[in-house]
């Protein structure tokens, strides 16, 4: 028996290894209740083989080595690969069973931004957007993606979709993830915001640089993605972990004051409030408290309150006063005119011409 040549049996298909092991017992003319003898297995246990309802374990794997001349290895190879291959089969039906989850993302935007596939294939879209999200299943997206209590503001005026809202973070996990960032330091963080305030007047080019290199520094990762229509969110907070924040922002409202005044309210998210929570920033109305906190230190940290409290009650406001005022703070005066126009002191129409435009490159 050891001239036998039968253990370089090399399948091209995953069949089952009963299937392998019955063809081996014809050709060398062994019964299974010989082979179970030869064993010590039970003639039940060598049958369960055969039909596939028992597995092939390694310790099964050694005596057939032992006694069909057959090296482990083989079986225990025949074996996981069928395994395996069950296992997929059973997981393409339960992907199947999940395609109506893909109504709750927004496919033709994951599409086109590259986090999923070109395919029409519903099945092999769903087993994509699972990898999106690195979780095993829709049970466990529920869990880890929608289970989290977000702090936001709330709004009538604005349809936000919980998976749409999922997607727009997990794409901003995925970008932070990239980003080495030191452990969170409060002070450095707070230091970090000074020099950031001074960039104001900088150019996109320049200031989204020293963002993220500063607040990396800090143990702070900032990622910028683009809003996706049902996610009307301009900034989010979140810590990934208890050394690492992460501030996401999305250019909603294409000017640069509100680009700053978002970077400036997720910082103070960072440095006001828990660790637990993610905050939201969907729409001014809010009627969160910790919002209105983070508002306040935006605009506190942007334009001290003594100094604006100055500015405006003992000037009359004009282009080339607000140009004044702005270069002898030292910020941009595009700032000055969306706190103006957030106040009403004036009307949202005026003094546009001060903004910066901002727009996505690609």
């Amino acid at each position: 028996m050891s001239n036998r040549t039968v253990n370089e049996y090399n399948p091209d298909v995953v069949t089952c290894p009963g299937e392998t092991l019955e063809e081996l017992l014809e050709d060398i003319e062994m019964s299974q209740a010989e082979l179970s003898r030869r064993t010590g297995r039970a003639t039940k246990t060598i049958n369960g083989i055969v039909h596939g309802r028992e597995p092939l374990t390694p310790d099964t794997a050694l005596q057939f080595e032992k006694v069909l001349g057959v090296k482990a290895r083989f079986w225990n190879e025949l074996e996981r690969n069928y395994r395996e291959h069950l296992a997929r089969v059973n997981e393409a039906q339960k992907l199947a069973d999940n395609v109506s989850w893909l109504k709750c993302l927004p496919v033709a935007a994951m599409k086109k931004r590259g986090w999923l596939p070109g395919s029409t294939d519903k099945v092999a879209l769903v087993d994509a957007a699972l990898r999106f999200f690195g979780v095993a299943s829709v049970r466990e997206w529920n869990e880890v993606s929608l289970s989290s209590q977000f702090a936001y503001r709330k709004s009538d005026k604005v349809a936000a979709k919980p998976g749409h809202m999922a997607t727009w973070l997990r794409a901003g996990e995925i970008d932070a993830q990239s980003i080495s960032c030191n452990e969170f330091d409060k002070n450095m963080f707070k230091t970090a915001l000074t020099h950031l305030r001074s960039l104001t007047t900088a150019s996109p080019e320049i200031f989204q640089v020293e963002i993220v290199e500063h607040c990396a520094a800090a143990g702070v990762a900032v990622v910028f993605v683009p809003e996706i229509k049902g996610a009307p969110i301009s900034g989010a907070t979140r810590w990934l972990n208890k050394n690492k924040a992460m501030i996401q922002l999305s250019l909603r409202y294409k000017t640069h004051d509100q680009l700053w005044f978002s970077l400036f309210h997720e910082a103070g998210h960072i440095l006001l409030h828990g660790k637990k929570e993610i905050f939201l920033e969907i729409n001014d109305g809010s009627n969160v408290a910790e919002e209105e906190e983070a508002d306040c230190f935006a605009r506190d940290q942007l334009i001290s309150a003594r100094a604006y409290a100055d500015f405006v009650s003992s000037t009359r406001i004009c282009k080339s006063v607000v140009q004044e005022f702005a270069e002898e703070i030292g910020i941009h005066p595009g700032i000055v005119v969306g706190r103006l126009q957030h106040e009403r002191r004036i009307p949202y129409k005026n003094l546009n011409g001060l903004k910066m435009k901002l727009q996505w490159t690609s």
